[in-house]
This record gives C-alpha cells, sequence and structure tokens, in this order.
C-alpha cells in the first residue's frame, strides 16, 4: 500500500511540474500571447478613408465637443489597461517590469478570452509611487478601466487607493479584490458542505500582504466576525501588542489595522498557533511547500477547510492537507481540484463594469461577484472536491458579470444603466465572440498549434 501511495504523490509532482517545463518553449514558439486585431470592415483601401483620414475627423470634433461620444465612437468602453512595476510577482518577487510581462500579457489572454475584454500590458519602470501614480492619470484617457497588478505591499494599497480617488473611470487592484471575490465564494461554498455559519466560523489567515488584507475586509462585509479571525505575517500572530507593527504603522496603517481588530483572544505565538483551532485557514504566503505544516493542519477544528493558494506552487500539497484531517482543500492552481484563484474573477467582473460604464468598483461589487460564482457552482451540484467552477464552465463569467453590473446600477455608479436581460446578452455576445475568434483563428491556421 505505501508503494502505491508513493508512486501516486510521485505522479502528482510530476503533473505539477509540467507546465514550468513546456511554458518556456511555447512562449518562444509564439513570440508572446497577445496582438492587437481589427473589429471594422475593411472591403477596400477606399474604407481607409472612413476609418482614417479624412473621415475620421468628424467624430474627433464631436468627442472634442463631447467627451461622452468617446465611449461610443472608440474602444474605450472596452479597454482595459494592466499596470505593473514587476516588484511583487506571483511568487516571484521583485523581478521587475520587464521579466513581469509574461504574466501581464497572460493576464491580457484570460481578460480577452474569458471576458470579452481588450486589455493591455503596461509595465512601469519606477518603484516611485508617486510617479506610478502620475503615469497612470496620464494614460487613463485611452482606457476604459485600469487593473493594477503585482505591486509590493504596502504601496500597492496606497496607489489603490489614490488612483480610486483622482480618476473617473474604475480602478482595481486584482491581487487585493480579484483574490478576495473568489477567495470568498470558496468559502461559501465550503462552509455549506460541512454545515457550519460564516459568523460563527473560525479564520486563521496566513500572510498579511494585498490579498490578505484586502480577503479580511471582504470577509467583515460578508458577514465574518472580526473577533472570530486570527491574521499571522512571517513573524507571527498580529496583535495589539506587537510593537514592530506599531512602530511602522505609518508606512503600513493596513497590517497595524488588523492587529487592532482581529485576534480578539489575543493569541500569541507563531502560524502553528494561529491555525489551532480554526475553522477555516487561507494561506498566501510563501510559495514553497512544507511553509504550512501538516501538524499545524491537524490541530484545526473538525471538517477543516484549508486553502494554500500560492503560486506557482501551494504553501501545502493539498494531499498532504487531505492526509491531515482537511475536508476540503483549494490551491491556487488549475491542474488541481478546487482552484481559488482571480482569474475566475477579474474577466467576468470586469465585463459587468464596463458594460455598464461603472465610475468605480466598490467591495459590494465584489461581494456581489462572489455570491454569483458560489451560487454558479450550488446550481450545478457542490461536492468537497468542486466549491467553485472551472475556468472552461463559461457561464460563470456571464453571471458574475450580471450580478456586478446590477449591483453597480443598485449603488448609482453605473453610467449606462442596463436590465438584467440587456447585461446577460451582452455580456454573452461578447464573451461567446471572443471565445469564437480565437477557434476560428486555430481551424484556419492563424494561429498554430503549439510544439509538442
Amino acid at each position: 500500500m505505501a508503494d502505491n501511495k508513493n508512486h501516486d504523490i510521485e505522479k502528482l509532482l510530476k503533473k505539477a511540474e509540467l507546465p514550468q517545463k513546456i511554458s518556456p518553449k511555447w512562449h518562444e514558439y509564439y513570440r508572446g500571447k497577445i496582438e492587437t486585431s481589427l473589429k471594422c470592415s475593411v472591403t477596400s483601401t477606399d474604407d481607409f478613408s472612413i476609418w482614417y483620414t479624412p473621415g475620421v475627423a468628424e467624430p474627433c470634433r464631436m468627442i472634442n465637443k463631447d467627451p461622452s461620444l468617446a465611449y461610443k465612437f472608440t474602444n474605450k468602453w472596452n479597454n482595459v489597461a494592466i499596470i505593473s512595476d514587476g516588484s511583487r510577482v506571483l511568487g516571484l518577487g521583485d523581478i521587475g517590469p520587464l521579466a513581469s510581462l509574461p504574466v501581464m500579457e497572460g493576464k491580457s489572454l484570460l481578460f480577452k478570452y474569458l471576458g470579452g475584454v481588450s486589455a493591455f500590458p503596461v509595465v512601469f519602470d519606477t518603484k516611485d509611487p508617486e510617479k506610478f501614480i502620475e503615469t497612470v492619470k496620464i494614460i487613463a484617457p485611452g482606457f476604459g478601466g485600469i487593473n493594477l497588478e503585482d505591486i509590493e505591499n504596502p504601496k500597492c494599497f496606497y496607489i489603490l487607493d489614490r488612483l480610486k480617488d483622482e480618476l473617473d473611470i474604475p480602478v482595481w487592484h486584482d491581487d487585493q479584490q480579484g483574490t478576495a471575490s473568489i477567495e470568498l465564494a470558496g468559502i461559501i461554498n465550503a462552509l455549506k458542505i460541512v454545515g457550519k455559519d460564516i459568523q460563527r466560523a473560525k479564520f486563521s489567515i496566513i500572510g498579511a500582504g494585498a490579498a490578505n488584507v484586502a480577503l479580511c475586509r471582504i470577509l467583515f462585509k460578508a458577514g465574518a466576525k472580526e473577533k472570530n479571525i486570527v491574521v499571522a505575517d512571517s513573524k507571527g500572530i498580529l496583535h495589539k501588542g506587537r510593537e514592530d507593527l506599531e512602530e511602522n504603522k505609518e508606512h503600513n496603517p493596513y497590517k497595524w489595522d488588523l492587529a487592532c481588530k482581529t485576534n480578539e483572544e489575543g493569541k500569541r505565538g507563531d502560524i502553528g498557533v494561529a491555525i489551532k483551532g480554526t475553522d477555516v485557514m487561507v494561506a498566501a504566503a510563501k510559495p514553497v511547500p512544507g511553509t504550512i505544516k501538516k501538524e499545524w493542519i491537524s490541530e484545526m477544528n473538525k471538517d477543516a477547510i484549508v486553502f494554500a493558494v500560492a503560486n506557482p506552487v501551494p504553501e501545502i500539497w493539498p494531499w498532504e492537507a487531505k492526509e491531515a484531517g482537511a475536508r476540503i482543500v483549494g490551491t491556487g492552481r488549475s491542474d488541481f481540484e478546487n482552484q481559488i484563484n482571480n482569474s475566475l474573477g477579474f474577466p467576468g467582473i470586469f465585463r459587468g463594469i464596463l458594460d455598464v460604464n461603472a465610475k468605480t468598483i466598490t467591495d459590494e461589487m465584489t461581494i456581489a461577484a462572489a455570491y454569483s460564482v458560489a451560487k454558479t457552482a450550488e446550481e450545478k451540484g457542490l461536492r468537497e472536491d468542486y466549491i467553485v467552477p472551472s475556468m472552461d464552465e463559461w457561464e460563470v463569467f456571464i453571471n458574475e458579470a450580471v450580478a456586478v453590473g446590477l449591483k453597480a446600477i443598485e449603488q448609482g455608479i453605473a453610467r449606462t444603466p442596463l436590465s438584467e436581460s440587456e447585461l446577460r446578452q451582452s455580456a454573452t455576445e461578447l464573451i461567446s465572440n471572443s471565445r469564437k475568434q480565437t477557434e476560428l483563428h486555430i481551424k484556419e491556421g492563424l494561429i498554430k498549434k503549439p510544439p509538442v
């Protein structure tokens, strides 16, 4: 029996390593994952006189008189800038703007294929938050929304807050709000399976970076009690007696705020102490298996829920968490069951935001998306190995778009209010067209199949 078990684990490890082995070859073959494409009809070069000079002058004059017409005459309404300085990439850390470009192109791919959104990677060669903010504001007129990506903590919070206040288009930080929305969706359904209530459940949140700080804020608004949450970083549990946090509160007020609000019991100690006696553990920490130890999971409450979402590898392998007694386990990877990853969120969320021309993105819109994702999975039948949909269940992105658009209308921040049926029709058409376009290009040989 032991030999069979070791063989199964060896197979799982090889499967986990395979994407990183194949990826360089495929990236070199295609020399990038995205490019621009025409969306207008060109039947002859005579059409250029309409799409370009001299005809283009008339829509330019009209936009000059009425700037809102840019949303009708250009692709601004569906353009999103994916902006990063490469200071906090995946599990790779500060690799800089150039090395972050493959990630941002990958994000663009997902935006288009899953959400029908035209997204463009824009990487900044600066670590100065003021220069970063000013540059985003300078390029903002060409976009209908801004997606901040892979920016170090706590700078990412400051940048997001400033840009949300100073721009009239929606700005969001996917590592914060996107990750939190899908984690909440997974938590909602996992708690249903184990028969626990979010208001009484005890949470251990491991890692106090952008993703988990945002998750705590979203959990509070979704009904979790501050007193039932314990947060830990690399130095141990956050609590009011942590002098390092108090001394640094001007630089990182977000972490100090969590230290003051959470951990009512006053727990002190390491990650293992934080995890002990909790119902749900969410780790967004170091992408090294063993960061979360099996013996810590074994001391969680019965029917424990474990999300180890670091990428490219989780903090504990899912089979190890199961062996330690966890009932439901999720990771950030698509090659394991229960993928808890923001890729399930941002394409549909932005689809809804753009379709109603929302002025901003609120936490309530994020929570609406989470409940939409959870409901989509529930309607298909929840299981311990199926708590959120997979990315190939494309109706989840349509459902998110509708939920987010309706919430924006309800909150009075939609410039173009649509009915529920109009939202569903728009999202279905745009997402379907993106998928069909890719499939047609592959069929016609315009996109060649990758090397074996």
